[in-house]
């Protein structure tokens, strides 16, 4: 039996490819970081080209590092960032713009449009999302309305549109010779163009934002027998391997977390957060500011679905703390900054770079430091930027139990933040519940390979892949009921200091 599977996890900062064993253990890693494009306040744009030609780095550099080659692979996964626009020539493979980020704001007008002409409640109903700049139909909206050919393009269908997930399907299958144009659910249930009682692209929601199905890419099972093609032996594998399983992220490291059972709940930190609880085949309409969503579909099975939190800023305002103000030279170094304040100083931090997404969704917020005193330091700044992250996951959690009545008794944690030790402490102090770190800490990459895994055969079934889960670390609460409450009322009255900053006309 082929010994491995692989997994291209590309993020909203870098693009890995990993490799696992069997046991879903890592054998070999790269990862490289891309551009990060702000061309205006509110702005946020990758290189769609740059993230190919990364991709193609990192694959290579990891197959040499292992000593590897195509055949040694069962399968290969995708896992993406998800709502990340990318639009492109179908006969010239160039994009016509910089893919616009999941974080951008550009389309607040739009959004804010479709609630006044009285959209909202059927995008709502049918695609489980509100109107807010987060999503991917606004984003494509208005490369329609602003990029100079794309319309016309669209309307011939040599223009198409996907997540990133489907640009690297696209290449790494042929590209302008034959590259197959395919997505699958997690990534389409986030364009608030696809139906989540049908899975396809819904006819009414396409009217109302005036996208040409044309550009739209097949929607296939997350894990997917039938395949979403096979590299082709001039890319960067040198061979052919079946791209056998595609995720969003989230919807990967849910995954990766083994989150199988109606319940059961995961929390990734990355460049932002992302809170997944499953709640089975059941479609669960949130009353608090979540996120109606597909978790996966695994070959012909129903599809699962879930409810997500979804929080735009937290390990990038660590990132913030690093390249825009200078005062640590790597995200580490948060953790020893933060260390020399014995508390917070009073001093919150509420990054809201791109407004504030889950529960409050509000587009008009911006980020605020409150609580500044002459006492205040750097060290207290990297811990209010710590304790924001934990915050803001527990704004999350409040509004999940009051829509599933599911008290969480552990939180499953993972991604790169949670190598911050004293984050972790904190997320555990703040919440009341312990928080528990699995020893593959990186289950975005592993959701991925083991889509692509079970789709060849590779794993049985997912009973197999829960005996590959093992906890690595667990953080108890040690803070007393008065602290947590005490901390987190002055943390909801920081963010109603964020709140009407941005007027949406202007």
């Amino acid at each position: 039996m082929t010994k491995f599977v692989g997994a291209i996890d590309q993020g909203t900062t870098s693009t890995r490819f990993m490799v696992f064993d069997h046991s879903g253990n890592e054998v070999a890693r790269h990862q490289l970081e891309h551009e990060q494009i702000l061309p205006r306040p509110g702005w946020v744009e990758h290189n769609p080209t740059e993230i190919w030609e990364r991709t193609r780095a990192v694959i290579q550099s990891t197959l040499t590092k292992a000593d590897l080659v195509a055949s040694d692979l069962a399968a290969v996964g995708v896992t993406n960032q998800r709502e990340t626009t990318v639009v492109w020539n179908r006969k010239t493979g160039r994009p016509y713009c910089n893919a616009i980020v999941w974080q951008d704001t550009r389309t607040d007008r739009i959004a804010s449009d479709l609630e006044k002409a009285g959209h909202g409640d059927t995008i709502r109903r049918k695609s489980g999302l509100p109107p807010a700049t987060y999503f991917s139909g606004g984003k494509l909206r208005w490369i329609l309305d602003n990029v100079p050919g794309v319309a016309e393009d669209a309307e011939r269908g040599d223009a198409l549109f996907g997540t990133t997930d489907t640009w690297l399907l696209w290449q790494l299958t042929g590209g302008v010779d034959g590259g197959v144009h395919v997505t699958d659910p997690t990534n389409a249930s986030r364009t608030m163009l696809m139906s989540l009682e049908t899975l396809d692209w819904d006819d009414e929601l396409l009217s109302i934002f005036g996208i040409p199905r044309a550009m739209l890419p097949a929607i296939a099972p997350s894990s997917n027998p039938e395949l979403f093609g096979t590299t082709r032996a001039d890319g960067p594998f040198g061979g052919a391997v079946p791209l056998s399983g595609v995720l969003g992220d989230q919807q990967a490291a849910t995954v990766g977390q083994v989150c199988f059972r109606p319940g059961e709940a995961k929390n990734t930190y990355g460049t932002g957060n992302f809170l997944l609880l499953n709640t089975g085949t059941e479609i669960v309409r949130s009353q608090h500011g979540l996120l109606t969503t597909v978790a996966y579909q695994l070959g012909s099975d129903k599809p699962v679905y879930a409810l997500e939190g979804s929080i735009a800023v937290t390990g990038s305002a660590v990132q913030w703390l690093r390249d825009q103000l200078g005062i640590i030279a790597g995200a580490a170094q948060s953790e020893s900054l933060a260390r020399q304040a014995e508390d917070n100083g009073g001093v919150y931090f509420v990054p809201a770079f791109s407004g504030l997404f889950a529960p409050y969704w509000r587009s008009d917020a911006r980020g605020a430091i409150v609580g500044l005193s002459r006492y205040s330091t750097n060290a207290h700044l990297a811990r209010a930027t710590l304790e924001s992250i934990c915050y803001q996951t527990r704004d999350v959690v409040e509004a999940m139990q009051a829509d599933s009545g599911v008290k969480l008794d552990v939180l499953r944690v993972d991604g790169g933040v949670t190598a911050n030790e004293l984050c972790m402490q904190l997320q555990a102090d703040f919440l009341g519940v312990p928080v528990s770190r699995p020893v593959v800490a990186e289950t975005t990459a592993l959701g991925a390979a083991y889509a692509a895994g079970l789709a060849v055969g590779f794993w049985n079934d997912t009973d197999e892949l829960e005996q590959n889960w093992n906890e690595a670390k667990r953080w108890t609460p040690t803070w007393s009921e008065e602290q947590r409450e005490r901390g987190y009322a002055r943390w909801k009255k920081a963010v109603s200091r964020t709140l009407d900053w941005i007027d949406v006309d202007e």
